[in-house]
């Protein structure tokens, strides 16, 4: 049984918990009358009384504050006639959704034209954005702490220096301390002593940021000091220098990023044509199909998860596609390469106007998953999502593809018929079965790339015709049938083109690498790794 003590003890906590709900319900309810007093001045006093009601609003602690500050400035603050209440818009139409300024409650849809806005200047706009920055550098949040360096940055006073230099004793994020030392810095760019401004100048000095640039710049040019114009130069110069660097950077990664694609399209002609000797004119309508698959796929899958699943369902199609076509039409014309070409181009013709007739001439749109989308911090170097992908898709590819020829049975028999086929033969290799599962192999890796480039471009009928050109340009480079020449040839073309285009636009720069790999199979007709066996005595 419980004792009475322990009863009293309990009827007693719950008496004080009480208490203390009281209190704080009291308490807050204190701080929204006060609140909801201090708004309804804000409405009828003119700018310079606004000026002062905003001082005291930013000193209030309660915690619609922000959400205020932040919707006055964008004309969002209104008064509702109707329930004698501030209100928030949530939008900017003639009906628009509105919530309470103070409790933040949700109060449905309202006609614009029936509320009555607080306006406010551009002088107090300022002021608003300054406060709110002030709010900011004491936020838990470390992304709101940087967007209120961010927004000082745009924006530096002198009076703001203070709250940085305390914010900076006590700021554990690094990445926060650099931006609150350039901030402090810009700051310091306009003092009277030309001593401090050289310092200030120093520590800008690599700083890529319009906001610091600008400032920069004009003290280069403007400054009454010598000195300080030789230090603001010395800073933009170290700041070009890091630019000068990200931009090669970018050029690389972009570079890679189409090498990928490149290798993706010419992997799986690689593997046809070093071991069967096709000239595949319809690789390109291949990869098409691969990327009509994924099309198909996200309208019946939701788009986040229809990629992983259009992978393999695009190889499937893609290689069954192949190994019809080889069955029907290829494995009659061996040893006929240029009869070989003409009927692979029909083929692709006829795919071409297959995928017309059944999916319209129309460019599809394929939608970008959520986690492809949107770009990353690779040290100082902003990325694309998408083409991060696509390059480490294309390793995994690659390595998939080695292992599969290295590792499995089809392997060692794809790679014995490649170097001596009648040798193959006599030890009891099935060249036929052989030759259809490698092009088949080859057409689904085709298919495959087909995803991929389905988030790079529109899928259209046309889709492969773009890159059968490239697809073999990579494999004559590289070299017939061998695959780490195909991903070297695929990387050097893609960085070569990336290189070039900027100072002799895309289509020059194809012609440019075109015109190097002509020169260059002159001087090795069998590319940059040779393929050894019958490949190489064709």
């Amino acid at each position: 049984m419980v004792s009475r003590t322990s009863f009293r003890a309990g009827l007693t906590g719950l008496a004080l918990l009480l208490l203390t709900l009281f209190a704080a319900s009291s308490v807050r309810a204190a701080d929204d009358d006060a609140l909801r007093t201090l708004l309804m001045q804000l409405r009828e006093a003119d700018f310079t009384e606004k000026a002062t009601l905003i001082e005291t609003l930013v000193n209030m602690d309660h915690p619609r504050i922000a959400a205020i500050l932040g919707a006055l400035p964008e004309s969002r603050l209104y008064y509702q006639e109707e329930g004698d209440r501030m209100v928030i818009a949530l939008g900017d139409d003639a009906e628009i959704a509105i919530e309470d300024a103070i409790t933040g409650q949700p109060l449905g849809q309202v006609i614009k034209r029936d509320l009555d806005r607080v306006r406010v200047n551009n002088h107090l706009r300022s002021l608003i954005e300054d406060r709110l920055a002030s709010l900011g550098l004491s936020s838990a949040d470390p992304g709101k702490r940087r967007a209120a360096v961010d927004a000082f940055l745009r924006n530096p006073k002198p009076e703001g220096a203070a709250r940085l230099k305390a914010r900076l004793e006590v700021e554990s994020d690094k990445k926060i301390q650099e931006l609150l030392t350039a901030a402090l810095a810009l700051v310091d760019l306009a003092s009277p002593d030309p001593a401090v401004r050289v310092q200030a100048a120093k520590a800008l000095g690599g700083w890529t940021q319009p906001e610091i640039r600008g400032p920069l710049l004009r003290v280069a040019a403007e400054d009454s000091d010598a000195t300080v114009r030789e230090a603001a130069k010395a800073a933009l110069a170290k700041t070009e220098f890091r630019l000068q660097m990200l931009g090669w950077a970018e050029t690389l990664f972009f570079g890679l990023s189409l090498g990928s694609v490149l290798i993706l399209a010419a992997i799986g002609l690689a593997v046809t044509f070093g071991v069967m000797g096709v000239i595949n004119m319809a690789h390109g309508e291949l990869m098409m199909l691969g990327a009509y698959t994924t099309w198909l796929t996200q309208q019946y899958l939701p788009v986040n998860w229809s990629l992983p699943v259009a992978v393999p369902l695009a190889f499937l199609v893609a290689a069954l596609v192949g190994i019809a076509i080889e069955r029907s039409v290829i494995r009659f014309l061996y040893g006929r390469p240029l009869e070989t070409l003409l009927a692979t181009f029909g083929i692709s013709l006829i795919l071409q106007q297959l995928v017309r007739s059944i999916f319209s001439p129309l460019n599809r749109s394929v939608a970008t998953p959520d986690w492809m989308s949107g770009t990353i911090l690779l040290g100082p170097l902003e990325v694309t999502l998408n083409r991060l992908v696509i390059i480490g898709f294309c390793i995994a590819v690659f390595a998939l593809l080695w292992l599969a020829l290295q590792r499995t049975r089809l392997g060692l028999e794809v790679r014995a018929v490649a170097q001596n086929r009648a040798m193959a033969k006599a030890m009891g290799v099935r060249s036929a079965r052989v030759d259809a599962l490698t092009f088949g192999l080859g057409s689904g890796i085709a298919g495959v790339a087909g995803v991929a480039l389905s988030q790079l471009t529109n899928v259209g009928p046309n889709l492969g015709q773009n890159y059968i050109v490239d697809s073999f340009m990579v494999v004559v480079f590289g070299g017939v049938g061998n695959l780490w020449g195909t991903m070297v040839a695929g990387l050097s073309l893609g960085v070569a083109n990336k290189l070039l285009e900027p100072w002799s636009g895309a289509v020059l720069a194809k012609i440019l690498v075109l015109v190097f790999l002509i020169l260059f199979i002159q001087k090795r007709p069998r590319g940059l790794f040779p393929q050894r066996g019958r490949a190489a005595e064709v």
